[in-house]
């Protein structure tokens, strides 16, 4: 079995910070997106992964994952270029996948528990196509799964006004090769897009086989800010673990906070569950639980709750910063307002508050 990784996307719901950099690059406690995404296929014992780039900086990706060595996986880079739709990326990957079964996963979504059991579930019951559903609250934002009133699937509907229901795909597809020739007969939709539940749709009336399950615990696709935000506090409250290995000079460190390498914390007070990269300087700061802060950042007399701080970020003198996604080496520095704060900026940014 084989993966592909979608990797494309304009992100516009995460800009300014997809102006510089896809938004599956964006990290969850210090590790991008992605990450968690391609480390759940390895795991679940797919390690030959193709990943499908996009128009936004693809540099960026192939620096960071290389040919896969240092995650035990093999990776094969296909380059889609404009966003013309899921079903689109999927078939350019038809010489990649050959006879193979495979698996599709979104780059920027995260699964609590992983997609290790849905694969069984795929092999076992011998399906053509296999899809992952969750109950959402708003199901107009998604492609939702239409049931007869036995409970059998009968149809997929991208982004319906008036949903059929409240389950929504989740960004993970099983399929058998067979969706390669389902997909050329696809004609783009209303987006311009060829839909991957058109394709799914097609196969079922043509009689292939596609199964579902139902997704237990939390899934997230984190297009927005808040998203990014919640994830980052789901995963720190379910994985952080103490692990300090820079210095601590007149200093408290309570409950679970890992520390990098070369990070100096200075009379300061640092709350977990929470993550600081390495080679960063924390002084005369508090950083309170669910933050993560990037490699080379810098924070100064401030205080810090529920925010992700990216790479070689610079924060001084902030009373209060709460519930922000701050970009990289971007610069925050206070002037005489006070107060809390809510920043959403984008890379190298320079605010004065």
């Amino acid at each position: 079995m084989k993966g592909i990784i979608l990797h494309g996307g304009a992100g516009t719901r995460l800009r300014p910070l997809t102006f510089s950099g896809p938004k599956q690059l964006i990290p969850i406690a210090n590790k991008p997106v992605s990450q968690y995404v391609l480390e759940d296929l390895r795991d679940s014992g797919v390690k030959d992964i193709a990943v499908v780039l996009g128009e936004i900086y693809p540099e960026l990706v192939r620096e960071y994952y290389g040919d896969g060595s240092r995650f035990n996986v093999k990776i094969t880079y296909i380059y889609q270029g404009r966003p013309l739709g899921i079903a689109h990326a999927v078939g350019l990957c038809e010489e990649f996948i050959g006879q193979d079964t495979f698996i599709v996963y979104l780059g920027d979504n995260l699964l609590q528990h992983g997609i290790k059991r849905y694969v069984e579930e795929f092999i076992k019951g011998d399906y053509d196509a296999y899809i992952l559903l969750k109950e959402v609250e708003d199901p107009t934002r998604f492609g939702v799964a239409k049931f007869d009133e036995n409970g059998r699937l009968i149809g997929l509907i991208e982004k319906p006004k008036i949903p059929p229901s409240k389950y929504a795909l989740v960004g993970v597809y099983f399929f058998k090769p067979v969706v390669f020739d389902v997909i050329k007969d696809l004609k783009p939709s209303w987006r311009g897009e060829l839909e991957i539940t058109d394709a799914i749709q097609l196969m079922m009336d043509r009689g292939y086989r596609v199964g579902y399950g139902f997704v237990e615990g939390w899934w997230i696709d984190t297009g927005k800010k808040d998203d990014i935000l919640y994830a980052n506090m789901l995963i720190l409250d379910e994985r952080a673990q103490r692990d300090v290995k820079g210095e601590l000079v007149n200093s408290r460190v309570e409950g679970r906070v890992s520390i990098g390498e070369d990070t100096k914390v200075v009379d300061s007070t640092i709350r977990g569950p929470a993550v600081i990269g390495g080679n960063c300087l924390i002084e005369g700061s508090y950083i309170g639980p669910y933050t993560s802060i990037g490699d080379g950042s810098r924070i100064l007399k401030s205080s810090i709750e529920h925010c992700v701080i990216l790479e070689n970020a610079s924060i001084e003198n902030v009373d209060r910063l709460e519930e922000s996604l701050i970009g990289r080496n971007a610069k925050i520095v206070k002037n005489k307002m006070r107060g809390a704060v809510k920043l959403n900026i984008g890379d190298y940014s320079e605010v004065e508050i």
